[in-house]
C-alpha cells in the first residue's frame, strides 16, 4: 500500500541527485568561463604574441561556443544526455589542463575553440535537462543552476590570484581547474539520463500564442542579449588585462578583481529574485541599464584611480546580473 509514496520519494531523490550533477557541472563551466580573462597576460608570454594579438583567443572561443550551440540541441535529441554531457566535461578538463603546454600561438586558438564547443554542449544540455528532470517545478532550480556557474566564476580568478602568488605562473591554475571538473563529469556519467517529454501542440484557443506572432518582440531581445552577452564576456575576460596595463593592479591583484565582477553577479542574481516579485520587468531592466552606465562612467571618468575601478566593477556585476532572466521573463 505504500509502494506509490515510496516511488514518489525515490523519484523526487533521484531528481535532486541528478540536479547536484547540474549544478556541478554548471561550476565548472563558471571556473572555464572566467579562467581566460586573469591568464591573458601569462598566455601572452607563453606564446610569444603581444595582448592585442592575444585577444584571438576570446574570439576562438566564442566562435567554437556558436558552433556547439547550433548542433548540439540535435544530438541531445539523438543520444542519451548524461554521457554526452559527461563526455564534453572531460573534453573540457583535457584541453583545458594542455593549455599551459602549448607554446604555438595558432594551436592554443584551436584549443580554445574546442572548449568553446564543450562550453556550450554542457550549458544547453544543463538548461534543457534540467527542465526535463523537474517538469513545472523547474524554476527554483533553474535559478540555482545559474548560481552555482557563479560561483565557479568567482572562484576560478581566486585560484588564478593565488597560483600566481605561489608560484608566479599560470600552469598550475589551469591544472588545477581541469582537475576540479572531473567530479561533475564522474557524477553526471553515473547517474541515469532523463527521458526527453513528450510534445503537446497548444490548442487554437489557448492562451499562449505561437511564437510567430511575436517575431518582432523576440528580435529585439535577442539584438538586446547579442549587446549583453558581449559587454559580460568583454569586461570578464579584459578587466584584469586592463588593471595591468593602467598599472592599477598586480596580475595577482587584477585576478582578484575579476572574481569581484563575478562575485557581485553571483550576489546579484541572488537579491534579484525578490526584486523580479515586487518589480515589473520594465522597471527593473531601466534599473539595471542606468546602473551599468553609472558603473562604467565611474570607471571611464576617473581611469587612473583604484577605487573607482574597483567600485565600478562590483557594480556593473551587479547591475548585470538580473538583465538575463528578466529579459527571459
Amino acid at each position: 500500500m505504500n509502494s506509490a509514496p515510496a516511488s514518489s520519494l525515490s523519484r523526487r531523490r533521484d531528481a535532486r541527485l541528478i540536479s547536484f550533477g547540474y549544478f556541478g557541472a554548471f561550476v565548472a563551466l563558471g571556473l572555464v568561463a572566467a579562467s581566460l580573462g586573469p591568464t591573458l597576460n601569462g598566455l601572452a608570454a607563453q606564446t610569444g604574441v603581444a595582448i592585442s594579438q592575444i585577444s584571438l583567443l576570446i574570439t576562438a572561443r566564442a566562435l567554437g561556443y556558436f558552433a556547439g550551440s547550433l548542433f548540439c540541441g540535435r544530438l541531445y535529441d539523438r543520444l542519451p544526455g548524461h554521457p554526452l554531457m559527461a563526455g564534453m566535461l572531460l573534453l573540457m578538463a583535457v584541453c583545458i589542463a594542455l593549455v599551459p603546454a602549448q607554446t604555438i600561438f595558432w594551436l592554443l586558438v584551436g584549443l580554445l575553440w574546442v572548449v568553446g564547443i564543450a562550453e556550450a554542449v554542457v550549458d544547453v544540455g544543463g538548461n534543457a535537462m534540467i527542465g526535463w528532470v523537474h517538469g513545472a517545478q523547474v524554476g527554483p532550480y533553474m535559478n540555482a543552476l545559474h548560481f552555482f556557474f557563479g560561483a565557479g566564476a568567482l572562484i576560478s580568478p581566486l585560484i588564478v590570484g593565488l597560483v600566481l602568488r605561489y608560484t608566479g605562473g599560470i600552469s598550475w591554475s589551469y591544472w588545477l581547474l581541469a582537475a576540479l571538473i572531473v567530479p561533475s563529469a564522474l557524477w553526471t556519467l553515473w547517474m541515469a539520463s532523463p527521458v526527453i517529454p513528450s510534445q503537446h501542440s497548444v490548442d487554437a484557443t489557448g492562451v499562449i500564442q505561437p511564437v510567430a506572432h511575436n517575431r518582432g518582440l523576440v528580435l529585439l531581445a535577442v539584438i538586446f542579449m547579442l549587446f549583453y552577452v558581449g559587454a559580460e564576456v568583454s569586461f570578464g575576460s579584459w578587466i584584469s588585462t586592463y588593471a595591468v596595463t593602467m598599472r592599477l593592479a598586480t596580475q595577482e591583484t587584477a585576478a582578484y578583481l575579476t572574481s569581484v565582477f563575478w562575485g557581485a553577479l553571483t550576489v546579484g542574481r541572488l537579491l534579484s529574485i525578490p526584486v523580479a516579485v515586487r518589480l515589473r520587468p520594465r522597471a527593473i531592466l531601466l534599473m539595471d541599464v542606468l546602473g551599468c552606465i553609472v558603473s562604467v562612467g565611474l570607471i571611464l571618468l576617473l581611469p587612473q584611480s583604484v577605487a573607482a575601478l574597483w567600485v565600478g566593477a562590483a557594480g556593473l556585476g551587479l547591475f548585470m546580473a538580473s538583465i538575463f532572466p528578466t529579459v527571459l521573463s
